[in-house]
């Protein structure tokens, strides 16, 4: 359970809109076409245009298993807008001990994203973007959230703040990876309601140029809390369509954390953190192992040419 920072009242009520799509196949017009055919005759074999990027996308979410009935609390946008834009966002799970909804701000969060998209400001700049959309959202409660925003030039612009996260897949191997950022052992960085807390100023912000047929991974922590990286490049090499490949890793992730035997990365983690196995364990000389039950977010990404 992720902990929040801050005590809250309760919400005010809000209507959501939340904007996904299970796959995503931007198309062009053909005016735009024939501007870039134009453009590709135009350049000589020593100057070659570079082809315009854009997103192919799959998405699955599962939701905690006591969670199911309302869905989880992790919420997500994806949108064809300029190269593609993919966001997600983790609602915290500790302030339903406060009788707050988590999924709330998280939804919200990515409503106000999803309405931001024209915004002259956040337009090409993730971490702005994650400022105005948290700055809109006045449900009670906090989440970690990442944006993700791809120029048609390639160039992949990323705001993370939490550990929500994204890591890149070229050729077979891990290219790229977010790290997640965190107060102590899971106690991440988020945003929230309160006052005082972190806001989009604590991104963490990177960039990558991306190339056609790179493999874009982002989810939520109940992804990574529970498949390594070596599984992950695995389960994606056997897949062709994304969204197959999205519930591929969302299956594998789920099975994982409901595993109590399997030492996940997140048990890693922790033993590496001082916290030790039950004394029945202990006894046995069992060290802590096992997964993390949690909502499961994956979005898979096909880098195409336009």
């Amino acid at each position: 359970m992720k902990v929040p920072i801050f005590r809250a009242s309760v919400p005010k009520s809000h209507p959501l809109l939340i904007h996904s799509l299970s796959s995503a196949l931007p198309l062009t017009d053909e005016a735009s076409k024939k501007k870039r055919l134009l453009s590709c005759c135009a350049s000589s074999e020593l100057n070659p245009v570079r082809p315009e990027l854009t997103f192919c996308v799959g998405t699955h979410l599962i939701p905690h298993p006591n969670k199911v009935e309302k869905g989880g609390e992790d919420a997500f946008f994806v949108s064809s807008y300029n190269g593609g834009i993919i966001a997600v966002a983790d609602g915290v799970s500790g302030w339903a001990e406060q009788d707050v909804d988590p999924s709330l701000f998280p939804k919200e969060l990515m409503a106000n994203v999803s309405c931001l998209l024209g915004d002259e400001e956040g337009n090409n700049n993730p971490q702005i973007l994650i400022g105005k959309a948290h700055a809109a959202t006045s449900s009670t409660g906090s989440a970690t959230v990442i944006v993700a925003m791809l120029e048609r030039n390639g160039i992949l612009k990323i705001a993370n703040v939490g550990d929500c996260g994204l890591k890149v897949i070229r050729e077979g191997k891990i290219n790229f990876s977010t790290s997640p950022q965190e107060h102590y052992f899971d106690c991440p960085y988020q945003l929230s309601s309160e006052s005082v807390s972190q806001t989009y100023l604590d991104a963490m912000v990177s960039s990558i140029e991306l190339m056609e047929g790179d493999t874009i991974v982002t989810g939520s922590d109940g992804l990574f809390d529970n498949v390594f990286d070596h599984e992950i490049v695995s389960a994606l090499a056997g897949y062709r369509d994304v969204a197959e490949a999205a519930k591929a890793l969302a299956n594998l992730a789920s099975n994982h954390s409901l595993d109590s035997n399997f030492d996940s990365p997140y048990s890693m983690e922790a033993r590496s953190r001082g916290f030790e196995a039950p004394l029945w364990k202990k006894i046995l000389g069992m060290k802590l192992t096992g997964g993390k039950p949690d909502d499961i977010t994956v979005i898979v990404g096909q880098v195409v040419s336009l």
